[in-house]
């Protein structure tokens, strides 16, 4: 039985690993770790009289989370444990402890803010506070 061995030259192999890394494909553990740690994406938007913050949270619980407001700062965090079903061949989802924290607008009434988790959804609506409309002062 004969054993073929293919030889890379040291440069082509460099370049391969570049290539690898650029297209998504992590060579290290280090790498893989920090591509596929629990990052939940979320969106933030608003209109005249709320702000809105959508959470994708795939197979989380709402125990699983938590929402707090300090100092003006919304923290939300939780943790997806790892599933160990066997022997894996190949892995793509993320586990792990996450936090995710912003700034609140100076607007935002934080006693206010209503939370829901439907489908994995985390949904936060954020009143804000009415501010006085400018006035229009005429000039006699």
């Amino acid at each position: 039985m004969s054993t073929l061995l293919l030889r890379q030259s040291p440069a082509a192999s460099l370049l391969s690993s570049w290539f690898d890394r650029m297209m998504g494909d992590p060579s290290s553990e280090a790498e893989r770790d920090a591509v596929y740690r629990m990052q939940p994406r979320l969106d933030i938007s608003e209109d005249e009289e709320k702000y809105f913050v959508t959470v994708d949270l795939p197979g989380l619980a709402k125990e699983d989370v938590s929402v707090t407001v300090e100092n003006g700062v919304m923290k939300i965090e939780g943790e997806r444990k790892e599933e160990k079903k066997g022997k894996y061949h190949h892995t793509e989802r993320a586990y792990g402890k996450f936090l995710r924290s912003f700034s609140l607008p100076d607007d935002v009434d934080a006693s206010k803010i209503e939370a829901k988790a439907v489908n994995g959804v985390l949904e936060l609506q954020m009143p804000k506070n009415k501010k006085a409309k400018p006035i229009e002062v005429k000039i006699a």
